[in-house]
């Protein structure tokens, strides 16, 4: 009855993805000027500059803002495949076919015995929240990686190694779809695929890894929960300021270390808890893998000293896969994740000179959008411990009559 149901509701699923589709690519394209900075400045103008580099047979060792894996060079090439189109146009229309073949794949799964379309709903929705920043971005690409390695996870878990190791090596995050993982296969097929792509790029390309040095140096980014301390500070005669600075917008001053330091520490004990629910998680069902995912990202998502707005494109991704399975309890946390990404368009780009100068409208924002995030992690994080972390084993309660009897023989 609900695989007919879906098949019925497939004409307005894709009648509203065209639509929402068609709208961002006017906003990438200018026909229409979405309000506040321009967003596709990243495309035309950094990735390219990287393209230009990366062709050559290196990367970008001298610029700061390279902050990735060696395999996203492939990202930034990948227009190269369209020559008829320019730069940005062919990276537009690249991250809308991505966008199409997510949607596929989660259209696929919500058709098979277990699931249901939901997932496909939430990525069709979730995705235009965002805005026109995320067809400006790679990480479309990326979540696109991480949801097919979750989807194929359970029934070909070499695959889904294989893919979440590559995924790694595009953007980090992808890893984390592996918490969930029982079979070693998997992490087998990871760990030989990282090895591989590694010494591919290092013996290919110099500068493979240069990236790790300029994450090391990056500072609070003005969207992340710590830079709150910084928007309200600025208030009552803090004298920081707000610069670029490794290619985000980030508080320079007094206390910054200190509190970037904090958010390192936040994300360690994070990883501790993780590291923890999979020591004693013994419940694993079709979906914990997934759930699990889902809560990872948005653990070391929040707890970052940087959210920027694209990173909301991994939530959007991953909790498409949780609403996929009818079992899932993630319902609540997923909703939470698309309302964050209808205001993260609010702060950004709409928004963001009131978030750059800390007005009240922009603290707001920042609180309403991280408050959001926290709220979704916690809840999350709660669903999965109980879902799949047994309850210690209680001690019988004392039987009363017995009690009775040995306290009348004893008088």
């Amino acid at each position: 009855m609900e695989t007919s149901g879906a098949r019925r509701s497939l004409p307005w699923l894709l009648l509203t993805w065209g639509v929402t589709r068609l709208v961002l690519l006017l906003f990438v394209y200018k026909v229409y000027v979405f309000p506040g900075p321009d967003v596709t400045s990243d495309v035309s103008i950094t990735y390219q500059g990287w393209f230009e580099v990366l062709r050559t047979g290196t990367f970008p060792l001298d610029d700061v803002t390279w902050q990735y894996p060696p395999a996203a060079a492939l990202a930034i090439l990948s227009p190269a495949v369209l020559p008829g189109l320019d730069y940005a146009s062919a990276f537009f229309v690249l991250a809308c076919l991505t966008d199409l073949v997510v949607l596929a794949l989660l259209v696929y799964a919500g058709l098979r015995p277990g699931k249901r379309p939901h997932g496909a709903w939430v990525w069709v929705v979730g995705v235009p929240l965002l805005g026109p920043t995320v067809y400006s971005r790679y990480d479309v690409m990326v979540t696109a990686v991480a949801v097919a390695a979750l989807l194929v996870g359970s029934r070909h878990p070499r695959l889904m190694g294989a893919l979440a190791g590559f995924g790694a090596m595009l953007k980090v995050w992808p890893a984390l779809v592996l918490l969930g993982v029982r079979a070693r296969a998997g992490w087998a097929a990871a760990v030989a695929t990282v090895a591989a792509l590694a010494a591919l790029f290092s013996l290919a390309m110099p500068g493979a890894f240069a990236f790790l040095t300029f994450q090391r140096d990056r500072g609070t980014e003005v969207e992340s929960l710590g830079s709150l301390v910084f928007h309200v500070a600025r208030h009552h005669g803090w004298d920081g300021q707000v610069l670029l600075n490794y290619g985000s917008v980030e508080f320079l001053g007094p206390w910054v270390t200190i509190v970037s330091t904090a958010a390192l520490a936040l994300t360690g004990m994070t990883f501790g808890w993780l590291l923890l629910w999979r020591v004693l998680a013994t419940r694993f069902e079709a979906h914990t893998m997934a759930d699990a995912a889902f809560v990872a990202v948005l653990m070391f998502t929040t707890t970052s000293r940087v959210i920027s707005p694209q990173y909301l494109v991994w939530l959007i991704g991953l909790a498409a896969v949780c609403a996929c399975f009818r079992a899932s309890r993630m319902t609540v946390p997923v909703v939470m994740v698309l309302l964050a990404s209808f205001v993260t368009v609010l702060e950004f780009p709409l928004y963001f000179g009131d978030v750059v100068g800390s007005t009240p409208l922009g603290i707001t924002l920042l609180v309403i959008r991280n408050g959001l995030l926290v709220l979704a992690t916690v809840l999350a994080a709660r669903v999965l411990w109980q879902a799949t972390v047994p309850r210690p084993a209680q001690a019988p309660a004392p039987d009363h009559t017995t009690l009775t009897k040995e306290t009348s023989a004893s008088s």
